[in-house]
Order: structure tokens, then C-alpha cells, then sequence
């Protein structure tokens, strides 16, 4: 039985030595990505550096194929502005500062809008919900942004200050405007004439000498004007006659 033992051990030992070589390789084609084909009785090595090149070259391919089949983000740009919209929607509701469209009427007293939404929060109003109230002096908005403007006309605060000349606003919107004073920009454009304005609302009173709209009228005599502040002098030579 030891005589049997002897003679096999050998053959063990090279078993052993076998597996052992065998897991070193397969550790260096994991760490290293590199494979080896043993062909021929020489046992060199054969790299197949043909085959990585084709598989990198599939894998770059097919990324490329997957990237191009991504839908494509447009963007919407206004032609007036220059302003970046997501969507064509938005950029439709946009362009309309710079048209004056209002689409939105209210049926209890005509006045209209841009936005739907505008027109909703209007129509309280008329009904009467108002959600939020000044502890100051009791009136009431629609909006809580509203309010918070509201009691800056208590507080006296005025958050936004122009950098060119130091001069302060209670409102974003109220700067803006201030800075084109500055800038000299006027982005409201007249279709008919081509004077700009710095304001959307200095546009559509514009366009009013253009269409002959005029949708101020005496209450006293039913002559009428385009611009209110006409009608409020016109209503003071009422006022002189009745004194």
C-alpha cells in the first residue's frame, strides 16, 4: 500500500501544480481583460487583438445607435426676445406680451386676458373669494403674493434695488422696467409703425392711434378716448360746470 502511495504522488504533485497555474491565468484575464488561446504543439500564445477591436468597435456602435434614437429636446425661442420657452405652449402664452392678445374675458365686466388663469383668480372679484387678508388694514386678495405686495405698501419695504443708480422697488417687475432706463431696451415692437416701447401696455395704448379703439368713456356726455387719463381730464370740465 505505501509502494502504491509513492509511485502516485508524483502525479499528484503535477495535478496540483496544474490547477494552481490554471487559476493564476484565469486571474490575469480578469484583472487584465486580455485572452490567450494556447494553440499548436509550440504552446505560444495567441493575442487576439482582431477581435477586441471588433467587439470595441460594435459596443462605440451600438451607444451611438441608442443615442441618436433619444428624442431630441427642442427648444422654443421667441422672435421678439430672444426668451427660451420648454414648450410651444408656453412659447405661444409668451408671445402674447408681446401682441397684446387677450383671449380670456371676463363675462361680468369684459376685462380680459393672457392667461386663463389670470382670468380665474379675477372672477373672485366678482364672487367674493378671497383667501387672504392684510392684518392691517382688513382688505383682502386672491392670492398670497398679492398680499405680500400689498403690505409692503404698510411696511415700506422695497427687496429689489437697481445697480446702476441705487434706486429701490417693492416689486421685480417695477425694476425691470426701471432698468431699461438705463439700457435704453425696448422690447415691445408696433406692427404697424415699428416704434418700440419699454412696456407691453405703453405697446397696446400705442396701437389704439392706429385702430382708433376707444374704450374710455364719459359717463356724463358718452365721449370717449383711448388713453384713461384722457377721459379723467375731459371728466374735469364736468366737474368745473357742476362748481
Amino acid at each position: 500500500m505505501g509502494m502504491l502511495w509513492a509511485s502516485a504522488l508524483p502525479q499528484i504533485k503535477n495535478g496540483f501544480l496544474l490547477l494552481w497555474a490554471f487559476n493564476r491565468l484565469s486571474d490575469f484575464v480578469v484583472h487584465t481583460g486580455e485572452r490567450r488561446d494556447y494553440c499548436g504543439s509550440s504552446g505560444e500564445p495567441q493575442l487576439h487583438h482582431d477581435a477586441d477591436e471588433a467587439e470595441k468597435s460594435l459596443s462605440t456602435s451600438e451607444h451611438l445607435r441608442k443615442h441618436q434614437q433619444r428624442p431630441t429636446k427642442i427648444s422654443h425661442c421667441c422672435s421678439d426676445c430672444g426668451k427660451i420657452l420648454n414648450t410651444s405652449s408656453d412659447l405661444k402664452i409668451h408671445q402674447r406680451i408681446h401682441t397684446g392678445e387677450k383671449s380670456y374675458s371676463c363675462n361680468q365686466c369684459g376685462k380680459s386676458f393672457a392667461r386663463s388663469g389670470q382670468l380665474t383668480l379675477h372672477q373672485r372679484i366678482h364672487t367674493g373669494d378671497t383667501f387672504y387678508s392684510c392684518d392691517q388694514c382688513g382688505k383682502s386678495f386672491a392670492r398670497y403674493g398679492h398680499l405680500t405686495l400689498h403690505q409692503r405698501t404698510h411696511t415700506g419695504e422695497k427687496p429689489y434695488c437697481c445697480d446702476q443708480c441705487g434706486k429701490s422697488f417693492a416689486r421685480s417687475d417695477k425694476l425691470t422696467l426701471h432698468q431699461r432706463t438705463h439700457t435704453g431696451e425696448k422690447s415691445y415692437s408696433c406692427d404697424h409703425c415699428q416704434n418700440s416701447f419699454t412696456t407691453s401696455g405703453s405697446l397696446t395704448l400705442h396701437r389704439r392711434t392706429h385702430t382708433g379703439e376707444k374704450q374710455f368713456s364719459c359717463n356724463q356726455c358718452g365721449e370717449k378716448y383711448s388713453v384713461k387719463r384722457s377721459l379723467i381730464k375731459h371728466q374735469k370740465i364736468h366737474e368745473g360746470a357742476v362748481s
